[in-house]
């Protein structure tokens, strides 16, 4: 496998601090909010998942490609990462199914990318400071032109992107004859969100971001799923109107990370943006309901306000995380409708969390 040339990259953080490296992937410079993920496999899944879209990941596994490119893993059709942070990149992998090497597909995407980095140090960084923009280059070293041009990035927070990243025209998955139909509402759902559904006899229609309440309930479905996806939730009051909406219909609702908190919001409660965020395949998360534990995948950086969710009375929470007992599942008293934070269709993850679409396909049927 051919080895990859050493050309010299920095990345730079909005706050001052620097690492060099080497480039990976494109060579280009790159730019939007740094966050890391703790997960051990499923790099792929990851920089497909639109959830991640403008954010410059580091990856706390310490090797990246060295089980190549599998591109049935892609949980959408583009790469949605911004930019990539490693500590070892390789170009030669290990897997006889794998499609090809890593540096292909980054290139084929146009991902710019730095490795041999501290990662360890940027993420101990990051969980001291917080979540902040940053650039990646390997066009220029010059800090102070990467600074200069940094400062015209805007934050995360106040940014709307489920836009950027939601089906334009609405599309059907599963069997026509199916006997449950589900509306999807895409803010950026993962494939295998639907997917999980399809599989347990369901008739999906993914609907844009945008759609209308008319649009929706003309499709007459069983229930209503609301997807994960990016960007900051209180910076949506049209999309969040259209679930205060779905919620008078009396038809089931299933919010998953931006669909969580989109519900959340529809019924009063306040969201906050998060020092660092969750991400990563190992969250610990109880369910109240049963007192058992789940080990969950998460991958989100806006969260429910806890003393805006305690005392609102038209909720009861359902799930905690375990290690900083922030609010990870409700449903909604006087409604049938229930969310998450996390993502129960894991994809890379643990399949703890997956009774919670037989759950939803229970309540369909009721």
């Amino acid at each position: 496998m051919k080895q990859l040339e050493k050309v010299p990259a920095v990345v730079l953080l909005e706050d001052g601090t620097f690492f060099y490296g080497y480039a990976a992937g494109k060579i280009g410079t790159t730019f939007g909010e740094i966050c890391f993920n703790t997960g051990t496999t499923g790099y792929q899944e990851v920089f497909t998942d639109p959830s991640y879209f403008g954010q410059l990941l580091v990856t706390t596994n310490v090797h990246i490609g060295n089980y190549g490119i599998y591109e049935v893993e892609s949980e959408s059709n583009m790469v949605q990462i911004a930019g990539l942070i490693t500590r070892n990149y390789t170009n030669t992998y290990s897997r006889q199914m794998a499609d090809g090497p890593i540096q292909d597909y980054l290139i084929h995407h146009g991902l710019v990318a730095i490795t041999d980095v501290d990662t360890r140090a940027i993420v101990r960084h990051i969980r001291s400071k917080g979540a902040m923009n940053a650039v990646i280059s390997s066009e220029t070293l010059d800090l102070e032109v990467l600074k200069s041009k940094l400062k015209a990035v805007p934050s995360m927070e106040g940014l709307e992107l489920a836009s950027k990243v939601s089906t334009q025209q609405a599309y059907e998955l599963g069997e026509a004859d199916a006997s449950l139909r589900v509306a999807v509402l895409d803010y950026g759902a993962k494939r295998n969100i639907l997917r999980s559904l399809a599989e347990r006899g369901c008739l999906l229609r993914v609907f844009p971001h945008n759609s209308s309440v008319a649009d929706i309930v003309a499709f007459q479905p069983n229930g209503i799923l609301l997807s994960n996806g990016p960007g900051d939730p209180s910076v949506m009051p049209a999309e969040i109107k259209v679930v205060q909406e779905l919620l008078t219909t009396n038809i089931p609702v299933f919010g998953i990370c931006l669909g969580h908190q989109l519900m959340a919001s529809a019924v009063g409660v306040k969201t906050f943006k998060m020092h660092h965020g969750h991400r990563g395949i190992n969250h610990p998360v109880k369910n109240l309901l049963t007192g058992k534990s789940e080990i969950t995948s998460q991958n989100h950086g806006f969260g429910l306000d806890s003393e805006s969710v305690r005392s609102n009375d038209q909720i009861e929470i359902t799930h905690l995380n375990l290690n900083d007992d922030t609010i990870e599942g409700i449903r909604l008293k006087h409604n049938k409708a229930f969310s998450v934070q996390y993502h129960p269709e894991a994809c890379p993850g643990p399949h703890d969390s997956r009774y919670l679409f037989d759950d939803f396909v229970t309540l369909m049927k009721a």
